[in-house]
Formats: structure tokens, sequence, C-alpha cells
């Protein structure tokens, strides 16, 4: 599938794809990170991020890339990255807000005006 026909993200799914263009990183640091970049604003559910995770698995978007287990609570945990198609996905999300920023300004709009 094109990225373009992928595009509006949702919400969700833009800040969890964002999230792991840094680094790779399990659910738990995912759900973190995410709610830091929206300043609060949105809260994953634990049923929410892995629903999806696992249509982003699917989509071919990210991928695990090993289990290991925490040294605090030695549970396993599942470690997720980004895939070159999911690098494409994010890239052309974050082009069309270039375009709609762009597009603002062209009008004359400015914010608080």
């Amino acid at each position: 599938m094109e990225v373009q026909e992928y595009l509006p993200l949702t919400e969700t799914s833009f800040f969890i794809i964002l999230s792991l263009a840094t680094a790779p990183k399990h659910g738990y640091a995912i759900i973190k990170e995410v709610e830091a970049m929206s300043e609060q604003r949105v809260v994953l559910a634990t049923g929410t991020l892995y629903s999806a995770l696992r249509r982003m698995l699917e989509d071919g978007w990210i991928e695990r890339v090993m289990d290991h287990n925490s040294e605090v609570d030695n549970r396993e945990r599942k470690i997720y990255q980004l895939t070159k198609h999911g690098r494409r996905v994010l890239d052309a999300e974050i082009e069309r807000f270039r375009k709609l920023v762009n597009l603002t300004q062209l009008h004359g709009v400015r914010e608080g005006r």
C-alpha cells in the first residue's frame, strides 16, 4: 500500500510512530513518551496501545526487535522499532502537516487573530 493511503494518521498513531522514530521502545515507554509529547492530552490505555501496535505490525510500520527481562520486575518486555516503511509513513504525515501550515501562512492566518 502506498504511504499516502494511510494519511491522515490518527493522533494516536502519529504519536506512537513519532515515539518510535528516535529509538526502539517497549509499550510502557511508548505510553509515557506519548503522554509527555502531547502534554498529557493523549493518554493511552494499554488495550488501545496494543491494538494500535498490532495493526502497525500487520501494516509493516513497526517490527519487534527483541524480548528481554526487566531487571526490576523480571517480566518479558516486547521491544518495537520503526521500519523503513513506517518511517516513510511518518515522513509523509510530517510533510502533510508542513503543507497545511504553509497554506495557513499563505492565507495570512496568524495564531490568535
